[in-house]
């Protein structure tokens, strides 16, 4: 069984969230505060985490920080904090999905259910590797490598990078990437800027001029034309 930390400190809030994960099949671990929630994390670790960012004893934020410094398990942050710069100050973090309160829990249901399909379900069959320059992108695998060393990616940056690269030359505006990528058809456009960001800190030679995921104004982002090619495509 899939198992889903629930890390939050208000107790009527997470015996609902806790219902309703549990209802639709998840095995959910808690915990109330930052040390508690490293410690279980430590203990049994998750699956998937759905993490407050207002906790007593360590912040959402430094408790997602230290769980990405030991392995890169899906976050979706759950939080009153409803501003664009902490939704932005949550992603930059790694968080893979946000969810502001006041919520609807069948919704962080269906967000947590779509983080999870993305990282434990077995890619369609045939979509081979992706190359360019110095960076190979397994799909199948779910692995990304720039010179030979792994890349530490958020389930949300593998996708939207493994997308772009399948699409080489096309643009995309940032709702159609968050309808694409995200599955979302509607959502904060700020988020798709977030994660290219941080992807350019990995994947360009220089984040500040990128050669690979590069802006077109007025549209979006597209990746280069004619620095991709697909091996072992089926």
């Amino acid at each position: 069984m899939v198992c889903v930390l629930l890390i939050e400190d208000d107790p009527t809030v997470a015996d609902v969230v806790d219902r309703y994960l549990s209802h639709a099949g998840f095995d959910v671990d808690r915990a109330a505060d930052g040390p508690s929630a490293l410690a279980a994390a430590a203990d049994r670790p998750p699956d998937l985490v759905v993490l407050d960012l207002m906790l007593p004893g360590i912040g959402g934020l430094e408790v997602c920080r230290r769980l990405r410094e030991h392995r890169q398990v899906p976050v979706v942050m759950l939080t009153a904090l409803g501003e664009e710069s902490d939704r932005i100050a949550g992603l930059e973090t790694g968080a893979d999905d946000y969810v502001t309160k006041p919520f609807s829990p069948r919704e962080l249901v269906l967000r947590v259910q779509s983080v999870l399909r993305r990282t434990l379900e077995p890619p369609p069959a045939g979509r081979g590797v992706l190359r360019t320059g110095r960076l190979v992108v397994d799909v199948a695998a779910r692995t990304a490598t720039r010179d030979g060393e792994p890349l530490a990616l958020t389930v949300r940056e593998f996708d939207l990078l493994a997308f772009l690269l399948a699409h080489p030359g096309e643009a995309f505006s940032r709702p159609a990437l968050l309808e694409q990528v995200w599955g979302w058809t509607f959502g904060d456009p700020s988020t798709v800027t977030v994660h290219i960001r941080r992807l350019r800190e990995k994947v360009e030679d220089d984040p500040t001029a990128p050669q690979v995921l590069v802006t077109v104004w007025g549209v979006g982002y597209r990746c280069e034309a004619g620095r991709v090619r697909a091996v072992d495509l089926a």
